[in-house]
């Protein structure tokens, strides 16, 4: 088992307010009672804040809690048989990490933040108790764990059949999705992976990537200085993806 994280430290008597929380609907199902929102509060033991470069679990940790992104970027990611990082996904604020403890009690990926991160930490004991007393959110974890067998299914489909243009145009409209979902422009945002990092996990050489977004550059698709992307064109991009759904393809 590897050496647990080194972190920032973490903040137990922070009081956490779901029902004030702007990303409470990537969370919280909707419609609950303020009652059952109360008790959905009391599912947090506490936040964490951790630093760009820094893990928030290794591959081989215990699993005992799920993790909701409250701010930051980070990418999950497995080590191959040759020793090679094989990033697996990238996930933004809103959503849920430690999903794949669940099978086996041990984290099965090392997820690191690209930025500084800050997390809720909602114990698995916890996330049971709550399936148990409160339907509505049971239902609400099933659907969860259910998009992601649709985002695998995705994933699958863009390694398996579409060449470099399509899955570079599909990244980007499916980040372009994730960042308007959360009320940031669906145009203009930052990549805070790296190229190498974006090849990896859409199984590209780092060339190849530098060399699409360029080709799109030139077609005057998008705008990219540095990290900044700047959708142009995003109709496009969509003709591009072939009649895919990118919306499925989520990263």
């Amino acid at each position: 088992m590897s050496n647990m994280p080194t972190t920032i430290n973490a903040v137990p008597t922070l009081r956490v307010n779901c029902s004030h929380c702007n990303l409470r609907e990537h969370c919280v199902p909707l419609g609950l009672s303020l009652k059952d929102i109360d008790r959905l509060e009391d599912l947090v033991s506490s936040r964490k804040r951790i630093r760009r470069g820094e893990p928030l679990f290794r591959a081989g940790d215990k699993f005992d809690c799920i993790y909701a992104i409250r701010l930051g970027f980070l990418k999950s990611s497995v080590m191959s048989s040759d020793g090679r990082e094989q990033v697996t996904n990238f996930h933004m604020s809103g959503e849920l990490l430690g999903l794949d403890g669940i099978a086996n009690d041990v984290y099965s990926c090392d997820v690191v933040a690209l930025e500084d991160t800050e997390v809720c930490m909602i114990p698995y004991e916890r996330i049971l108790a709550a399936c148990n007393e409160i339907p509505d959110y049971s239902i609400h974890f099933q659907k969860i764990l259910s998009r992601e067998i649709v985002r695998q299914h995705g994933l699958m489909l863009l390694l398996g059949s579409m060449h470099a243009e399509e899955r570079l145009a599909a990244f980007l409209l499916s980040l372009a999705q994730r960042f308007e979902s959360r009320g940031y422009s669906r145009t203009e945002f930052v990549l805070r992976m790296t190229r190498a990092e974006i090849g990896s996990y859409l199984g590209l050489k780092l060339e190849t990537v530098s060399r699409v977004l360029s080709r799109f550059g030139h077609d005057n698709l998008i705008a990219v200085n540095q990290k900044h992307v700047h959708i142009i064109d995003a109709d496009g991009l969509r003709a591009i993806v072939s009649g895919q759904n990118p919306e499925m393809l989520q990263v």
